[in-house]
C-alpha cells in the first residue's frame, strides 16, 4: 500500500459551513406569466468586489459590462484551499431576466463546471452536470440561474423580481421566488457615502436569501459572520451590514416562535407510549410520563401511574416515547435553528461559530424568542496562515493560546476544538491549559501530526473518522490542511487492513485513552457515495419535501478523486471502522457537520446501524451517551425523573427499525411542545417524503 505525501492534481474537499450556505442560496430559476415592467441595460462599468472570509481577503468578483450591455464575470476565493473559480458570460433581454448564460470553471469542490443557459424565440434550454431540459414560454418572462452562480446572478434575479407587477417570478426547472425590501442605510467610509437597500428573496431555500442592492439596482453585499461579499472600497461596512441582517433574522425567527409551540402546563402526562429507556437500550412497554413544567417528575407503567387530576393528556398508545436526539457537530445558524427541532434534535453541540452571534442566538432560545435546541458551544482556534479556517481567533503562540482559551472559560464554554493549523508543539500546552479548567480538547488532527500523535498529546475525541484512516495513509509530512485529507482516503482507504496489528494497535489506544470519535459518517457519504445528477443517498430520504432548488443542489455529485469504485469501497470501509470502534467498546458520538442539518442525523444514525450497530444502541448514542460525554446526563439524555423535558413522540418503532426515527410526531423541546409537521410547514417544507427502510 502506497504512503501518500503529495496532493492529487485532481481532488476535492468537504464544503465549509459558511461556503455552504452561501453556495445552496445560490443554486436556483423560472417561468412567469406576470407583467413585467422594461428594465434598461446598465451602462459600461466595472465594478470589482472583495470575498472575505473572517475579517480576511479571501477572494474578488469583477462585473463587467459590456458597449453591448453583456456582462462578464469572473469570481473566486480561496477557503483553505478551496473554493470556486468561474466566469459568466450573461445577456439580459429588455425585462432583465437572461436571455443567455454560459458558466465556466470549476466549483468549491474543484468539480469542472459547464453550465449553458439560452432563450431562443420563446424556447429556453439549459444543460449542466446536474440535469439538462427545455422550456417553451408561453407567456411572461423567464429566469435562470445557474447550478453553479456567480455571486452577481443573484442581484440579476433581485433586479428582474423587482421589475415584476407581482414581485414574483417562478424558478427553471421549478418554482417561485418571492422579493420584499427589508431596510436601507447610508454607509459612510472616508468620504464616499451611498444608499443600500437590502432585499429578501424567499423560494428559493428554506431561509430567505438577504442581499444588498445600491441605488441603481446593482449588487452591492451579501454578508454574513463567516462569508461576506462587498462591494470593493466598501469592507469596513460590513458591521453595519451585519447588524442589518441580524436585525432582520430575529425579526423572522420571533415572528415563527409566537406563531407555534406552547408550553407544557404545569401537570401534564405523556400517556400509554412505549418508553425507550436510554440507559438500558430497551423499551418499556405501555409505560406512561409524567410532568410538571420543563421537569419530568415520574415514570412508570400506564396501569399503575395515576395521572394527577387536572393533568395536560398527551395520548402516545402505539408510538414510541424518546429522549430528544443530539447532534454533536454542528455550526448552527439562525435559519436552521427550528429544523433541528422539527426533526426531534432538542441539543446542539456547536463546533465553532462567531462568539458573538452564537451567544445571541442562545439567548434569544432561552427567552422563547427564536425556536431551536439547546446549544453546547466549543470554542474553536486555529493557527494563522493560508489554510486558517474562518475565524478570528488564531493562535500561534502560547500567550495567544491562553488569552483565547480563558476568554472561552469565562463565556462558560466546555470545549476547546483544535483545528487544523494549529503548529503542533503548541498543542501540548493548549490541552494541559485547557484541561487545567476542566475544559474538553478534541478537534482535527493538525498538519504535521497524525491521530496517534494528537491521542497522546491529550485530545479527548477527535473528529471526523478519515483522521484515524490518515493515521496510516499519509505521513507526517503530508499536508493534511488541503484536500489530501480526503483524496487520500478515497483512493486508499479499502487498502488498509483494518485487522493488522497496526490497527488494532491504535484501537487498543483509544480505548486505554478513553478517546470519543466523532465520525461524521454521513459527511464521507456526501463525498464518496453521491454522483453527480443524483440526489444524494445522504438527502433522497427527504428531497421530496425540499424546495426544488434545493433539491437541484443536492445533485451536485462528490469528490472528483477516486474512481466511483474506489470511493465507494472507501465508503465501506469508513462503515467497517465505525463497526470496529463500536465493538471495541470506544465511546462513539453522533454528529454530522452538515449544510442541512436535522434530517442528516437521521442518517447519521442509519448510517451506525449499517454499519453493523444495534438500532438501540445507536439510540443511546444519539441521547444519553451524549449528553454523559457533555457531562449533562443529570439534567437531559434520558427520560427519568427530575430531568429536563425534553422529549420526542414517534409513530413507530425506532429501536426496531431506525429510519422510523424520521416519523417524529410530538417534540417537547425545554418543556415547550410543537407538533412536529406544523413545524416543518412553517419552515417551509412539503408534507411528502420517499422514507428509507434499514
Amino acid at each position: 500500500m502506497a504512503v501518500v505525501s503529495e496532493i492529487p492534481k485532481r481532488a476535492e474537499v468537504q464544503m465549509s459551513w459558511p461556503a455552504r450556505n452561501v453556495l445552496l442560496s445560490i443554486v436556483l430559476v423560472a417561468l412567469s406569466c406576470a407583467h413585467q415592467e422594461s428594465v434598461p441595460l446598465p451602462p459600461p462599468s466595472t465594478i470589482r468586489y472583495q470575498v472575505i472570509i473572517a475579517d480576511r481577503v479571501a477572494g474578488s468578483q469583477v462585473t463587467e459590462v459590456k458597449e453591448t450591455g453583456e456582462l462578464q464575470v469572473s469570481s473566486e476565493f480561496n477557503d483553505r484551499g478551496r473554493g470556486p473559480k468561474l466566469t459568466a458570460r450573461i445577456r439580459l433581454g429588455s425585462d432583465g431576466t437572461p436571455v443567455l448564460i454560459d458558466t465556466s470553471g470549476h466549483n468549491y469542490l474543484k468539480v469542472k463546471v459547464e453550465d449553458h443557459f439560452a432563450i431562443e424565440g420563446r424556447r429556453a434550454t439549459w444543460s449542466n452536470a446536474l440535469d439538462s431540459g427545455e422550456r417553451t414560454l408561453s407567456g411572461g418572462s423567464a429566469f435562470y440561474i445557474s447550478a453553479n452562480g456567480v455571486p452577481e446572478e443573484g442581484a440579476l434575479l433581485a433586479s428582474a423580481l423587482l421589475a415584476s407587477a407581482d414581485k414574483k417570478l417562478a424558478i427553471l426547472p421549478q418554482g417561485e421566488a418571492r422579493i420584499e425590501k427589508l431596510d436601507e442605510l447610508e454607509l459612510h467610509v472616508g468620504s464616499q457615502t451611498r444608499k443600500v437597500i437590502q432585499y429578501s428573496i424567499e423560494g428559493l431555500a428554506l431561509e430567505p436569501r438577504l442581499l444588498w442592492l445600491d441605488e441603481d439596482r446593482r449588487y452591492f453585499a451579501e454578508v454574513s459572520a463567516w462569508l461576506s461579499i462587498i462591494r470593493e472600497g466598501w469592507k469596513e461596512s460590513i458591521p453595519q451590514l451585519l447588524a442589518a441582517g441580524d436585525r432582520a433574522r430575529s425579526k423572522r425567527s420571533e415572528k415563527m416562535a409566537r406563531s407555534l409551540g406552547r408550553p407544557l402546563a404545569q401537570s401534564w402526562a405523556i400517556r400509554g407510549g412505549d418508553v425507550f429507556d436510554a440507559e438500558h437500550e430497551r423499551l418499556l412497554r405501555d409505560y406512561s410520563v409524567l410532568g410538571s413544567g420543563n421537569r419530568i417528575t415520574a415514570i412508570g407503567p400506564t396501569a399503575s401511574l395515576a395521572v394527577p387530576s387536572g393533568a395536560e393528556v398527551i395520548d402516545a398508545v402505539g408510538k414510541t416515547v424518546l429522549p430528544g436526539l443530539w447532534d454533536m457537530h454542528t455550526h448552527i445558524a439562525e435559519s436552521q435553528a427550528p429544523l433541528y427541532v422539527a426533526c426531534g434534535v432538542t441539543t446542539v453541540r456547536d463546533l465553532a461559530n462567531d462568539i458573538d452571534s452564537l451567544a445571541d442566538l442562545r439567548r434569544r432560545i432561552d427567552a422563547r424568542e427564536a425556536i431551536g435546541p439547546s446549544i453546547i458551544p466549543a470554542g474553536f482556534l486555529d493557527g494563522s496562515g493560508p489554510y486558517a479556517g474562518p475565524t478570528k481567533v488564531l493562535v500561534d503562540t502560547e500567550a495567544e493560546a491562553r488569552a483565547a482559551i480563558d476568554r472561552y472559560k469565562q463565556l462558560n464554554y466546555p470545549q476547546i476544538k483544535i483545528y487544523s493549523s494549529i503548529k503542533p508543539d503548541l498543542v501540548p500546552f493548549i490541552v494541559k491549559y485547557s484541561h487545567g479548567f476542566g475544559l474538553r480538547v478534541s478537534g482535527h488532527v493538525p498538519a504535521g501530526m497524525n491521530a496517534e500523535d494528537a491521542v497522546r498529546a491529550g485530545f479527548d475525541e477527535l473528529q471526523h473518522v478519515n483522521f484515524l484512516f490518515l493515521n496510516f495513509l499519509v505521513d507526517r509530512s503530508a499536508d493534511t490542511r488541503t484536500p489530501l485529507r480526503f483524496s487520500a482516503i478515497a483512493e486508499h482507504a479499502a487498502e488498509l487492513d483494518l485487522g493488522s496489528p497496526k490497527v488494532q494497535a491504535f484501537i487498543t489506544l483509544l480505548k486505554e485513552r478513553r478517546i470519543v470519535v466523532d465520525p461524521t459518517v454521513s459527511v464521507f457519504e456526501g463525498m464518496f457515495a453521491a454522483r453527480a445528477g443524483q440526489i444524494s443517498p445522504t438527502y433522497v430520504s427527504v428531497a421530496s419535501k425540499l424546495p426544488p432548488a434545493i433539491q437541484r443542489g443536492l445533485k451536485q455529485g462528490g469528490l472528483g478523486a477516486g474512481t466511483d469504485e474506489q470511493k465507494s469501497r472507501a465508503f465501506a470501509a469508513l462503515l467497517k471502522m465505525v463497526g470496529m470502534l463500536y465493538r471495541a467498546g470506544i465511546p462513539i458520538v453522533a454528529g454530522t457537520d452538515a449544510a442541512l442539518p436535522g434530517f442528516v442525523v437521521h442518517r447519521e444514525l442509519e448510517l451506525y446501524v449499517q454499519a453493523g450497530l444495534p438500532a438501540p444502541a445507536v439510540l443511546r448514542i444519539a441521547t444519553i451517551g451524549a449528553a454523559k460525554v457533555m457531562k449533562r446526563d443529570g439534567e437531559s439524555g434520558s427520560i427519568a425523573p427530575g430531568k429536563q423535558a425534553d422529549v420526542i413522540i414517534v409513530d413507530g418503532n425506532p429501536a426496531e427499525r431506525i429510519s422510523d426515527i424520521r416519523k417524529i410526531k410530538t417534540v417537547v423541546e425545554q418543556g415547550v411542545l410543537y407538533d412536529a409537521k406544523e413545524l416543518e410547514k412553517l419552515i417551509g417544507l412539503a408534507s411528502g417524503s420517499t422514507a428509507q427502510s434499514l
